[in-house]
């Protein structure tokens, strides 16, 4: 049994899209389709979305013609994505961590860093490892991460936002290997509560050797969801394409 770990609790609470409603699904929509112009999957082809949340790239990959199965560890967030289930788009709770199945997908997907949030060094191993062995010959695999200098030289130390009547207190900090923000509200109940995000503050050089160590060769990065290219220090996201050999 794997241990409890922030992140169960964390993206379980209903708070949690809450906080994160505002977020802009345009550019998630256009994100999407730039992926898939510049991947030009074949009709039918399989594909896996790894921390899938509840199921927007599923769906819309799925819309478009291909077979998809989209995994996460949040129970509430999967029964909310198993309402749009059908016979080519499938949910299921599952630790990324974990193999799912083995050399079936042409390709995966794990975005809007849906990834490092693992507090011991050999959980990141495991989760590449299971990705990898999800892959046939051949498939590709794209990570969206953040872009960690560019997050460090524009954190906020501190911020309020205020959603559905809930005044979120946010406080970010790095401690060297982490990124951690933590956030401190009332619930409905008025409750006080506390949650921590804490996601490791991977460079590409790190990502690159995690995959690369699993069977994995890089062969595009891009910096933002218009897929233009990538700068260390300017680039607001760090997306990686790996096929496996």
């Amino acid at each position: 049994m794997i241990a409890h770990n922030w992140f169960e609790s964390w993206f379980n609470s209903p708070y949690y899209k809450i906080l994160y409603q505002n977020r802009d699904h345009q550019e998630a929509d256009d994100f999407s389709d730039a992926l898939l112009a510049y991947l030009q999957p074949m009709a039918g082809s399989r594909m896996v979305d790894i921390g899938c949340g509840e199921g927007r790239f599923s769906v819309q990959f799925a819309q478009k013609g291909f077979d998809v199965v989209g995994i996460d560890l949040a129970g509430n967030s999967i029964a909310k994505a198993l309402t749009m289930a059908h016979d080519k788009l499938h949910f299921f709770v599952h630790d990324m961590r974990l193999p799912f199945y083995i050399n079936y997908f042409d390709y995966a997907f794990n975005l809007f860093t849906s990834f490092g949030y693992f507090a011991k060094e050999r959980d990141n191993h495991l989760a590449a490892s299971a990705f990898a062995k999800g892959l046939r010959k051949g498939g590709h695999l794209v990570i969206d991460y953040l872009n960690r200098d560019f997050v460090l030289a524009n954190m906020k130390a501190e911020e309020t936002i205020v959603n559905d009547g809930i005044r979120f207190e946010i406080t970010k900090n790095y401690d060297g290997k982490h990124i951690i923000k933590h956030i401190k509200f009332e619930d409905r109940a008025g409750v006080a509560q506390h949650f921590t995000e804490r996601v490791s503050a991977f460079t590409q050089e790190d990502i690159y050797q995690l995959f690369a160590a699993v069977g994995m060769r890089q062969v595009a990065v891009f910096g933002n969801y218009q897929l233009a290219e990538y700068n260390e220090q300017a680039s607001p996201r760090l997306i990686m394409v790996f096929v496996k050999d």
